[in-house]
């Protein structure tokens, strides 16, 4: 391929890195500067790994896979799908099934297998907490009530869920989750696992908090100082106040674990939610009392400041729904990751508006050949159609992953995926708005004849989206797939009219240089810019009288 990058770009990649290289982290600096770590600037986020940005094209494996003899099923699917990141569990169970004793077999094979494929990991810690549920817990764990309770219904019965009261549940937790940073420190060297969660969708279903005696003393008791609040729980937090006194317990308790293990070997660490509905009134969303919901994001910041981000599984077919989780979790003290989402073909046009709002990583749940499906929240089948539907867009932008993170956290970002009803989208940025428009021929405009006639394939289907950063005031950088991208004067002055001054297709070379394919023009340009199959341009905007 031919071409070099302009002297506007050159600076543009320049400034991202340099940016990304200054920046600390809000947690102490590691002593080696390869050790991962996060880092932000005006508000977005980068994951650095080995020193330079880093984002992750992942795929979460099924929660069984966890053992040296799945793994055979499980690598094949992360290299089809072109991700660049596994997201597999590590069970408490597993690796001190008697207590005291702890077994890294598994975690051994699990480096190997990732350092032989070049690939990195992100390490699920399913302790205490597996989707509420207890259930990753070791035997010994299970059987002893007494030790280590859980959870008492108003009644007085027992709930299925551990309590986050429990010390000697929490340092039990602890310890372990502090002999496996251990053993990473030492026998990953190279830093094949770049994150780690710790626990699984905290919280608790069926009711808001634990209702045993020393539970109900405490919530009777004054909000702590560190939420920055006056009052009684209820005074403090009304409607919401059960859930926001679990979920600063819960916090706490995970904080504490963090912590421990972040002393021991310290690379990012965060935990994720099992989100509620990102429309209803907070505290009557439906997502589990306890865990990092959109809601209570205040509190888990103020308990839990050893984890660098909380994120959100989002398993929701609808665009407008899944843009408002990212809105939500979307901070400037909150870096953007979707560990979690639906493996279903629809799921894969969100990993634009994922991009476009500058997360660093994305992950479809479930995806290896075990034989294993969790429809209704993913596909029915994991059939070639499932897996192209990702592959595809990881294939575009795995081998410039780390210069669109690099760029992404020195430039304004957007991104959209097709809504329900098939509508455009806008976002004005700086003075130009960017419209992306769906169900289209790549040649003529939505009133032509022949669309009415003829409609085009894509026109009732869930696909399709683009993820623009704005490289310059009039310079973008544009990624989509099933989309026709627009750009035109937000506010033009009397006389001005916009025009597109050169479009060009290519790609990032290992350098980071811009490598022209080729210019867009005539066919390609007159009714949009038309993304079928995932393509990457560049687009430089003027105007003239």
């Amino acid at each position: 391929m031919m071409g070099m990058m302009t002297s506007r770009g050159k600076r543009a990649l320049v400034a991202a890195l340099a940016c990304a290289a200054s920046v600390m982290p809000a947690i102490a600096a590691p002593a080696t500067s390869s050790v991962p770590r996060i880092v932000s600037r005006d508000g977005r986020h980068a994951l650095m790994v080995d020193g330079a940005p880093f984002l992750m094209l992942g795929v979460q494996a099924n929660n069984s896979s966890n053992y040296p003899e799945m793994l055979p099923k499980v690598w094949p699917m992360v290299e089809r799908l072109h991700a660049n990141t596994l997201e597999i569990p590590v069970a408490w169970e597993q690796v001190e099934p008697v207590e005291g004793r702890f077994d890294f077999t598994y975690v051994d094979a699990l480096l190997a297998g990732a350092r032989a494929r070049n690939l990195r990991l992100v390490l699920l810690w399913f302790g205490t907490w597996k989707n509420t549920s207890p259930g990753y817990v070791p035997a010994w764990v299970k059987t002893d009530g007494r030790r280590f309770p859980r959870m008492r219904k108003a009644d007085g019965s027992t709930h299925y869920a551990l309590s986050p009261h429990s010390r000697t549940t929490l340092e039990a937790d602890k310890r372990a989750f502090v002999a496996l940073m251990r053993h990473l420190r030492d026998a990953d060297p190279d830093h094949r696992v770049i994150m780690v969660q710790v626990e699984n969708e905290s919280g608790v279903y069926g009711q808001n908090r634990d209702m045993a005696p020393a539970a109900q003393a405490l919530f009777r008791g004054p909000v702590p100082a560190a939420l920055r609040k006056r009052g009684s729980w209820t005074e403090a937090y009304g409607k919401l106040a059960e859930a926001a006194f679990n979920s600063w317990h819960v916090g706490r308790y995970i904080d504490e674990i963090a912590a421990a293990g972040r002393a021991v070997h310290d690379v990012p660490m965060y935990t994720n939610a099992a989100v509620g509905s990102p429309f209803a009134t907070p505290g009557e969303d439906g997502g589990a009392s306890g865990g990092p919901n959109w809601p209570v994001i205040d509190a888990w910041k103020a308990a839990a400041p050893h984890l660098d981000l909380v994120a959100p599984d989002i398993y929701n077919r609808d665009a407008r729904a899944y843009a408002e989780y990212l809105r939500l979790y979307d901070r400037p003290d909150n870096a953007l990751m979707v560990p979690e989402t639906g493996n279903a073909a629809d799921y894969a046009r969100f990993l634009w508006t994922v991009l476009g709002r500058g997360g660093i990583g994305f992950a479809p749940f479930g995806f290896d050949d075990t034989g294993y499906v969790n429809y209704p929240l993913g596909t029915k089948v994991v059939d070639a159609a499932t897996v192209e539907a990702f592959a595809e867009k990881y294939a575009l932008i795995a081998p410039i992953a780390s210069t669109w993170a690099g760029l992404a956290l020195a430039h304004p970002t957007w991104g959209s995926a097709k809504p329900a009803d098939g509508g455009d989208q806008t976002m004005v940025m700086g003075r130009w708005r960017v419209t992306t428009q769906y169900g289209l021929w790549q040649f003529g405009e939505k009133d032509s004849p022949w669309l009415k006639t003829d409609p085009h394939p894509t026109k009732d289907q869930p696909v399709g989206g683009a993820a623009v950063i704005q490289l310059a005031p009039d310079e973008f950088l544009i990624a989509g797939s099933d989309v026709r991208v627009r750009l035109d004067l937000a506010t033009p002055v009397k006389g001005d009219s916009s025009q597109l001054l050169r479009v060009e297709e290519g790609s990032y070379d290992a350098a980071g240089t811009w490598r022209r394919l080729r210019v867009l023009n005539g066919d390609q340009t007159d009714y949009g810019l038309n993304f079928t199959r995932p393509m990457l341009i560049r687009v430089t905007m003027g105007t003239y009288r």
